[in-house]
């Protein structure tokens, strides 16, 4: 009874220091934008399912496109005012049957589509699909073809993040853990697993390079401005690096920044910078917490369902998850913030035309936020 006691604490203190910490100590010299429900329009989904976690547009300015939990591509017909099936990660003998599902036990069937990125070339669509790893929908076409499920002969387990060099084709994403599933993601961060990588693939030799190993549930990946390197985001610590592809520093990383929340998606800002979307908050009592391997030992033998379900009643207190912008540099120059409104657990912030698109994997609709 004791241990159970034990814990049921240790599970209830992490998951609350994990979701529910302050995030930034005040500023005075940051941008703070308060995301109030009245300033957000909310574009909801049919069919129940949920989890915009990505978001693009086409080379048209077409969309935005977004992935959903059944392992649909959506595209908003803003003139219409509704969502079209644009395309699916979903075989097409698990169509119908995957329609409108949001059950975690189902992603490795229907697939489960997280980032999301057009060449603007070719018009092809490369999605990085969870449980399906890198696939592309070439234009015409509605189902999304399997480009690479391995690197190094070692399985893509959680799919995650991509990027598109616009100039040269390249693709580069990330494998968030050879260990654990998307559905597993808290264990990834309890278990202090370091088994993501970023690779790259190159749509003219078919081939697929490792470029960096052993990271901590690396996530987010983009493309600076000019080329030069990749900035992306590791989960786990909360770590903000470049990945140097040119120039004197090429294939080497540098720590640019730790951020007080877990990072998600990023994406380049027309203004300059980078949006980083922070699924939620984490202080030193996290630290604390995960510092030991008792408590993560023993955290690890709950049931991922149970934890989350701790999680989502924690989820209905305290303050939503931010997103911020960050310069060149690391220095945090705007924050997204909310009070007690609808849109938590950021995972991807896209600026365009004066809005704030914003993607969550847990929400049922796509925010459209205008400042």
């Amino acid at each position: 009874m004791r241990t159970k006691i034990v814990l049921l604490i240790a599970v209830a203190a992490a998951i609350a220091a994990i979701f529910y910490s302050p995030i930034l100590k005040d500023n005075h010299n940051l941008t703070i934008i308060e995301s109030k429900d009245e300033d957000v329009e909310f574009i909801s989904f049919e069919d129940g399912v949920v989890g915009p976690e990505s978001i693009t547009f086409d080379p048209n300015g077409g969309g935005p496109y977004t992935g959903v939990s059944d392992g649909r591509i959506l595209k908003w017909e803003e003139k219409e005012h509704r969502w079209t099936e644009y395309a699916s990660t979903s075989p097409p003998e698990f169509l119908e049957m995957c329609k409108g599902s949001k059950d975690p036990s189902k992603e490795h069937e229907c697939g489960r589509p997280l980032g999301l990125k057009f060449s603007e070339k070719t018009g092809d669509l490369y999605i990085a699909d969870a449980y399906h790893g890198l696939m592309v929908v070439h234009p015409g076409e509605s189902v999304a073809r399997v480009i690479a499920v391995e690197a190094g002969g070692v399985p893509f387990r959680f799919t995650n993040g991509v990027e598109i060099n616009q100039d040269n084709g390249i693709v580069y994403f990330t494998d968030s853990s050879t260990q654990y599933h998307r559905r597993d993601f808290m264990s990834t961060i309890i278990s202090g697993d370091r088994t993501s990588r970023l690779m790259k693939y190159d749509p003219k030799t078919n081939q697929v390079e490792i470029l960096l190993d052993n990271l901590s549930f690396l996530n987010g990946v983009m493309l600076s401005q000019d080329g030069s390197y990749l900035i992306f985001a590791e989960t786990t610590t909360c770590n903000i690096f470049k990945y140097w592809l040119q120039g004197p520093k090429a294939k080497t990383i540098e720590l640019i920044t730790q951020l007080s929340g877990f990072p998600d998606n990023i994406k380049r800002s027309p203004r300059g910078g980078f949006w980083i979307g922070l699924h939620s908050k984490r202080t030193t009592l996290t630290k604390w917490v995960l510092s030991f391997p008792w408590i993560r030992k023993q955290l690890l033998k709950v049931p991922s369902d149970q934890v989350l379900s701790v999680s989502s009643v924690m989820n209905k207190i305290g303050k939503p998850a931010l997103a911020v912008r960050l310069t060149e540099e690391g220095d945090i120059v705007e924050v997204l913030r909310g009070g007690a409104g609808k849109i938590r657990h950021v995972s991807e912030i896209v600026e365009k035309d004066g809005r704030l698109w914003v993607g969550s994997v847990v929400l049922p609709f796509l925010g459209v936020h205008r400042f």
